[in-house]
């Protein structure tokens, strides 16, 4: 069994309701163990046999149990770790304005360059398969939309502050 801590896309926002109880039994149903989550966003921990096969299994089963379809993005503890660890930008005391964008798939290197060449105002970086973000007037005031990163870099994601991020580690080594 292998841990993972899956991300799920705009859950809980814009009328897509998916309650956490509802997420732990449908993660249940599909053979997870020892799962859990974190706050109403859409942040489940569990062990799974496979995880590229249960991340796909759970968007088929939220489709077909919810009524929408929301792409499922797990990473290891250890890849969360690396992830924060990566973070290029300095944090102040407002940690909530960096943030962890985790795609689904990495980028080209062509791909990148049209995205930092856009001349947003917000500080932004790939690494692997993660978009790092500082934004420069808070996520409610940026350009960077989702549309927009799944546009220029060809992948969705979902983003996750650094406090959120750090907590999720924690987590998923108790």
């Amino acid at each position: 069994m292998a841990k993972r801590i899956v991300l799920l896309r705009a859950v809980n926002v814009g009328g897509s309701k998916l309650p956490m109880a509802q997420l732990r039994e449908v993660a249940e149903q599909l053979d997870a163990t020892d799962v859990s989550t974190f706050i109403a966003s859409g942040n489940l921990l569990c062990d799974v046999e496979d995880p590229e096969s249960f991340d796909r299994a759970l968007e088929q089963a939220i489709q077909e149990r919810f009524g929408f379809f929301r792409e499922a993005i797990s990473r290891s503890p250890e890849e969360l770790r690396e992830a924060r660890a990566a973070h290029p930008f300095e944090i102040d005391i407002e940690t909530r304005a960096n943030h962890i964008y985790f795609l689904l798939r990495p980028p080209s290197p062509e791909q990148v360059q049209v995205l930092l060449g856009r001349g947003l105002p917000d500080q932004l970086d790939v690494i692997g398969r993660d978009l790092h973000i500082r934004y420069a007037a808070g996520v409610a005031n940026t350009k960077l939309t989702p549309a927009l990163i799944l546009k220029t870099l060809g992948s969705h994601g979902t983003g996750r502050n650094l406090n959120t991020v750090e907590k999720l580690i924690e987590l998923a080594h108790e």
